[in-house]
């Protein structure tokens, strides 16, 4: 893709007087002073997702220049790429699924110290699967009105994954990585419906977290899963949009499931960097912060007024560079399942509301359960661990300074922010097999699933051991 440049803009800009008026330049010196950069250029990688949409705005909108920052936003092949590039340094910082700060600073893949201080967005993923196997599941799905009941539980898709094992057949699904959000919401509504997918461990089987399985897991980029699935080399996937209506637009498969359906309000991206960049550059890391704030506050006022630009922007080719109609159906508050059924899904993508952007540690900590449940996480660990994991990782003290700030210049509101919150998440019991997560109690949660790891159990290369 063409790399676009906030330097270039703001040149562009300052040539031409007319446009710009004195009391603007004064307000950018003020806010570029106040903090004291110790870096103004940057560059920052983005997976061509909508939930890639902060940066976007924040670039398109000014607010990485009101804080003086000049940002180059260069879109990468995969989340590997991306988090190599976080972490040798080519790129300042990046969006990044939730659980590649954790299981980088844990170990899990590449080691390094990664952490985040600003959650993107809640929700924003599907589930879909192939025509053919959504005309071999709609069987088993009760009907109202001539439509399917949503939400569709895998236990419709049982019966079909129980056919292919008898055959002798893979039941291959795709995910983005092996700790994405994707993976672990695709696990979830398997493992509900009675379809175990699978424990990382031992073996080449273990390593892409294959063991005792039912299904099939592997990894595929985003952009790529309508054209594997259209190939037939997957049945299924779990993806952010645009790629799941893009499988309805081009009539090859069905969203049978959001992640909203799975988990409601469930935490996705952050923006990650590494620790030592932090350290290096605090007060550019503020200015950061508070861009991608104002960028978020922004796509959700007034009850979304600005979507409909941002599906402008966001279907520029340096960008998503998906149709527009494709973006809209998401980001407009609809999704579309079966051709023709559309329905009102007004919280598909959230940026701010419900505190959307604070890096609670209770979110961490659900992803670190998730580790654990399939085995990327070989041993009992006790609850302290992941508390002072979470904390390593999840920076609120960050956020809120940041978020002081914008408030202080009158740039948001304070009721937006959750003061005197200890970092935790109520109890969150909406879930779609009922189960009640507490953060502050991991291996209570743990116990309480029925299919994956549970204390003192270990995964070997030919299953499950006690």
């Amino acid at each position: 893709m063409g790399n676009t440049t906030v330097l270039i803009k703001a040149w562009k800009r300052l040539a031409g007087a007319a446009l710009l008026s004195a009391a603007s330049v004064f307000s950018l010196s003020v806010n570029a002073e106040e903090l004291e950069l110790e870096k103004d250029e940057l560059t920052f990688g983005f997976i061509k997702l909508t939930d890639m949409a902060p940066l976007a705005i924040a670039y398109e909108q000014g607010f990485f220049e009101d804080e003086g920052l000049f940002v180059t936003l260069e879109a990468q092949a995969n989340w590997k790429v991306l988090l190599d590039g976080v972490i040798d340094g080519k790129l300042d910082g990046a969006h990044m699924l939730a659980g590649q700060p954790l299981g980088a600073t844990i170990g899990y893949g590449t080691k390094a110290h990664v952490i985040t201080a600003f959650s993107m967005d809640l929700n924003g993923n599907g589930i879909t699967v192939s025509n053919e196997i959504w005309k071999q599941m709609k069987a088993n799905i009760p009907m109202k009105n001539g439509k399917p009941v949503h939400p569709i539980s895998a236990s419709a898709l049982k019966p079909v994954v129980d056919k292919y094992k008898s055959e002798g057949k893979a039941f291959n699904m795709g995910m983005v990585f092996p700790v994405s959000t994707h993976n672990y919401e695709l696990r979830y509504w398997l493992a509900a419906g009675g379809i175990n997918p699978g424990y990382y461990g031992p073996g080449s089987s273990g390593t892409v977290g294959q063991i005792s399985a039912d299904t099939l897991l592997s990894v595929t980029p985003p952009p790529q899963m309508p054209a594997t699935l259209e190939a037939g080399t997957i049945y299924g996937y779990c993806v952010g949009e645009p790629w799941n209506q893009q499988a309805v637009f081009k009539g090859i498969g069905v969203p049978v499931i959001t992640d909203y359906e799975i988990w409601k309000n469930n935490p996705e991206k952050v923006f990650g960097v590494s620790n030592s960049w932090a350290e290096k550059y605090p007060n550019t890391h503020l200015a950061v912060v508070k861009a991608l704030i104002r960028a978020a506050q922004w796509l959700d006022e007034n009850n979304n007024v600005n979507r409909e630009e941002a599906v402008k922007i966001l279907s520029k080719p340096n960008y998503v560079g998906a149709d527009e109609k494709v973006i809209a159906n998401s980001m407009t508050g609809t999704f579309e399942y079966e051709k023709g059924d559309v329905r009102d899904v007004p919280d598909f993508n959230v940026f701010y509301r419900y505190y959307a952007t604070y890096p609670f540690y209770s979110d961490a900590i659900w992803y670190l359960t998730q580790m654990r449940r399939w085995g990327q996480i070989p041993t009992d660990k006790p609850d302290s661990w992941y508390h002072d994991t979470a904390k390593k990782v999840y920076r609120p003290d960050i956020y809120m300074k940041a978020a002081e700030m914008l408030i202080a210049e009158g740039k948001v509101k304070k009721e937006d922010f959750p003061f005197g919150s200890d970092g935790y998440r109520k109890p969150q019991s909406e879930f779609i097999d009922n189960v009640t997560y507490d953060g502050r109690k991991p291996n209570d949660y743990l116990a309480q699933l029925k299919i994956g790891l549970k204390a003192g159990e270990t995964v070997t290369a030919t299953g499950i051991s006690k």
